[in-house]
């Protein structure tokens, strides 16, 4: 950014968290540095620290954000399975979309942790639809959670066999498991 467009224009968290995420998408955790991304922004590295504390607080800000950004599926009334699929191939997407950053995601997955967020709002409220007790949403939904992830992290580290096209056809395979597995849960 131009040291012109940068003039008299307040530094926000918004632009922190989308310009780090997309160094985090060009180079990886390790391209990620406070300097560098104060280059970016064109400020004085200083002036990051008056809206994150360190970079760890950073990482924090860019997996929150990118998770409150995730393009998830309207309770439109569909059926809870076809909910529950777009919200798994919306996921699904969006790992694919930032790697480097869900792969830390997940070996720090405090980042998230926040049940408000809409994500899990997202996946409970498709739980509920499929008749899971209130007293189980966590436990099924972290189970979910760790399947699709489990899933989709192998086929980011190349774990799982076959081009894109047989890596689709898999993970539908992975969508059905899921709901007809929940569907013997809650029937």
């Amino acid at each position: 950014m131009a040291a012109s467009a940068r003039r008299g224009a307040p530094l926000t968290l918004e632009e922190i968290g989308s310009t780090a995420l997309r160094l985090v998408d060009e180079g990886g955790i390790e391209g990620l540095s406070m300097r560098k991304l104060a280059a970016e922004l064109d400020v004085n590295p200083m002036s990051l620290y008056h809206h994150v504390e360190s970079k760890e607080a950073l990482l924090g800000l860019i997996c929150h954000g990118a998770a409150e950004g995730m393009a998830l599926p309207p309770d439109d009334g569909s059926p809870w399975e076809h909910q529950l699929r777009e919200l798994a191939l919306a996921y699904h997407r969006h790992v694919k979309a930032h790697p480097a950053m869900w792969a830390y995601l997940h070996n720090h997955p405090e980042a998230i942790a926040d049940r408000e967020m809409p994500i899990w709002q997202a996946l409970y409220r498709v739980l509920r639809l499929a008749g899971v007790p209130e007293s189980e949403l966590w436990r099924t939904g972290d189970v979910l959670h760790a399947f699709v992830s489990g899933f989709v992290m192998a086929e980011t580290l190349g774990h799982l066999p076959g081009d894109g096209r047989e890596i689709e056809r898999d993970f539908d395979t992975a969508i059905r498991l899921m709901t007809h597995g929940l569907s013997g849960l809650s029937g």
